[in-house]
């Protein structure tokens, strides 16, 4: 058997004791560096996230629908929070969906300061009527009394509409009851004061029709457009409300006479702005039909 030269043997044995050196180096560096890792904390957490727990230093919770959330901490204790792309947009929509279903449902109510103004002009008519025709219709003091149950319902009908443009309260009752309200209220009165004698029936007759005129009006041309309040159609119904309250009380002397001034300023503002009406409408009726028209070409072509 042949043996072998002691240099070659130390050296093998010098390359053994190397390599398993090595390989303890390496396993050391492996524990040193999961001990490392396992200081700075790494957390990894799925659906809602749990929190990373490492050495001295706490992770922050990554949460996601169905992202995963890692989270670490470093030596500095800065945590890092991951969610999914998927569980952000998510949670964006769901908080976008709450307060889009939040607000509708506060269009909805009708029970806001708009609609019981409303409400609350409606149930005057009645009353204001039974004030008006009491002792007859020319007693002074049934007269003062229906003349305040008028200007409040005169004073509501300037509020209730700028209350629900103002606080997003418009519902689909105010848009109905407000325009009723307004002419029950006016007709009740133009009628009263009519059928008393104080009033003549003509005047009576162009200011109702006028009204029920241009409600009608714009409900036919609403499929074409809305035909806004003017500065005129405004002054207007400030004119008619000082010209009816003054007719309500019992004035005598230059307050008579200026009352009928007053009046006869209204109903011209009435006529005007009745006519200024009718142009919007043929015009604005003019041109939906026209752009109609060129959509359809549009659309054949």
């Amino acid at each position: 058997m042949t043996g072998v030269p002691a240099s070659a043997a130390g050296g093998s044995a010098q390359a053994n004791g190397a390599a398993a050196a090595s390989k303890g180096a390496s396993s050391n560096s492996k524990r040193a560096s999961l001990k490392k890792g396992s200081s700075q904390g790494t957390g990894v957490s799925d659906g809602a996230g749990a929190v990373g727990v490492g050495g001295s230093d706490a992770g922050v919770t990554g949460a996601g629908a169905t992202g995963t959330g890692v989270s670490g901490a470093g030596t500095t204790g800065a945590g890092v929070s991951g969610a999914g792309a998927d569980g952000v947009q998510m949670g964006a929509k769901a908080a976008r969906g709450g307060k889009i279903a939040a607000a509708a449902v506060d269009q909805a109510s009708v029970w806001n300061i708009a609609n019981l103004l409303t409400m609350l002009r409606l149930v005057l008519v009645p009353g204001f009527v039974a004030l008006m025709l009491a002792d007859g219709g020319y007693d002074p003091a049934w007269r003062s009394l229906a003349w305040a149950a008028f200007a409040i319902a005169m004073i509501t009908d300037l509020f209730d509409g700028h209350l629900a443009r103002t606080y997003n309260l418009v519902t689909d009752f105010g848009k109905i009851a407000d325009p009723i309200a307004d002419k029950a209220i006016m007709g009740a009165a133009l009628i009263c004061l009519s059928a008393l004698g104080d009033l003549p029936w003509w005047v009576t007759g162009v200011i109702l029709g006028r009204e029920l005129g241009i409600t009608l009006l714009r409900f036919l041309v609403i499929r074409y457009g809305v035909i806004p309040a003017s500065r005129g159609g405004k002054l207007k119904t400030l004119t008619q409300g000082v010209a009816v309250g003054m007719y309500v009380l019992a004035l005598t002397g230059w307050l008579a006479t200026l009352r009928f001034w007053v009046m006869a300023a209204a109903v011209v503002l009435t006529v005007a702005t009745g006519l200024d009406y009718v142009r919007q409408a043929i015009v604005l009726r003019r041109r939906g039909i026209a752009e109609r028209k060129a959509a359809l070409e549009e659309t054949e072509e």
